[in-house]
């Protein structure tokens, strides 16, 4: 069923309503054959682009959507709940463009930006290394300055890369000096002399979008693909990952909207003991709670959404509705299989696939767990 959305602006309401259109024509009828071949959707997200639906939080001067961020996770949230390994993709990309946004020179936004906010290239988020994921401090990849402005050579693994081998840009964390303060923040483009690819991950879910391993052999990036100071990455890459969690915040809801339409579709049409399922109370009331805990996160990431939109703080909400919200899209799709019975854990329905899909978000842009530590290292702070 289609959420009904409280959206500001009737323009926000046409968003929506196209958002809807495309996905359930070109999304819904092709995600259990990819998903199931682990293949890539080719040219779906250039179709996303040109219906301008991957550069929506950003300002029109440079070629993105102009939208309230509530808006633009509203879209997303449609989108996960037809596709998930497109809507993770897709936010995935809004995260890989904000360093850029947020941080990079008049010089740069001009040259560049353009054209990863109307789609017409693709872009992945380069963070995680195989021994530095939660503890992103810990990084050892290095970008090494060249004498005479002669750009950096970076040597290093990177590891967990969504659409890793496919993007064509990428926002890349390196090290540029011992400590803390020695990370750098780089616009690397995806075809560089010295960057290959691993295999993709073989993952439990989200088969359709490959996640990779990048490994850089003394590859050259130029002095301007720079993006902010050195020494400044962490604190872009932090400033990104609050938007990022709001993302896959929105990513679990629709997923979690998804199983719970699947699951009441089920019930109502399903029968024992001479009544549809749904009329028996223990498994109506399984799934109001189903329906109350969707509501419940989808009312968590607005609320951090409209934050950020006010220029607030919002960090501790955007950790907050990631927990909530991946949380409950565990709960909601296992409870999903459990009222198909033994048709749920089928592949015959769905609802054995949203199970799958649900555990990565518990996991990436930072686990559940460090979410609690960034919410408790806040109220702390609170009270000082």
């Amino acid at each position: 069923m289609d959420v009904d959305r409280l959206l500001p602006t009737p323009e926000a309401a046409d968003l929506i309503a196209l958002t809807r259109e495309i996905a359930d024509k070109e999304l819904s009828p092709r995600v259990d054959e990819h998903e199931a071949a682990e293949t890539y959707p080719e040219g779906l997200f250039e179709t996303l682009g040109e219906a301008g639906l991957l550069g929506l939080a950003y300002p029109e001067e440079h070629g993105g959507g102009g939208q309230p961020y509530e808006v633009y996770l509203q879209v997303l949230e449609e989108l996960a709940a037809r596709w998930a390994a497109v809507a993770v993709a897709t936010s995935v990309h809004t995260l890989a463009c904000h360093p850029l946004h947020a941080f990079g020179t008049r010089e740069q936004k001009e040259r560049w930006l353009p054209a990863m906010l109307e789609g017409r290239t693709i872009g992945g988020y380069s963070l995680s290394e195989p021994q530095a994921g939660s503890d992103a401090a810990a990084l050892s990849c290095k970008a090494e300055r060249q004498e005479d402005g002669g750009g950096y050579r970076v040597t290093g693994t990177k590891a967990w890369i969504t659409h890793g081998g496919r993007a064509g840009f990428y926002a890349l964390f390196a090290r540029t000096a011992p400590g803390s303060h020695g990370v750098s923040c780089f616009l690397a483009p995806g075809a560089t002399e010295g960057l290959t690819f691993g295999a993709p991950e073989r993952k439990m879910g989200l088969q359709a979008v490959p996640t990779t391993a990048a490994y850089w052999d003394g590859a050259l990036l130029e002095e301007d693909r720079l993006v902010g100071k050195e020494g400044q990455g962490l604190q872009i890459a932090f400033s990104a990952l609050d938007n990022g969690r709001l993302g896959i915040a929105a990513c679990a809801t629709g997923l979690a909207q998804a199983a719970l339409d699947t699951a009441v579709a089920y019930a109502n049409e399903r029968t024992t003991f001479g009544r549809r399922i749904v009329d028996h109370q223990g498994l109506g009331f399984l799934l109001a709670d189903m329906a109350a805990a969707v509501d419940a996160a989808r009312a968590t990431y607005l609320d951090a959404a409209r934050r950020r939109d006010l220029g607030r703080p919002f960090s501790r909400q955007a950790s907050a509705a990631k927990l909530i919200a991946t949380d409950t899209a565990m709960k909601v799709t296992t409870d999903a299989v459990q009222v198909l019975g033994g048709y749920g854990y089928t592949r015959d329905f769905p609802v054995e696939r949203y199970m799958r899909e649900a555990k990565i978000m518990q996991i990436f842009e930072g686990t559940n767990q460090i979410q609690r530590l960034v919410i408790s290292r806040g109220l702390a702070l609170a009270e000082k």
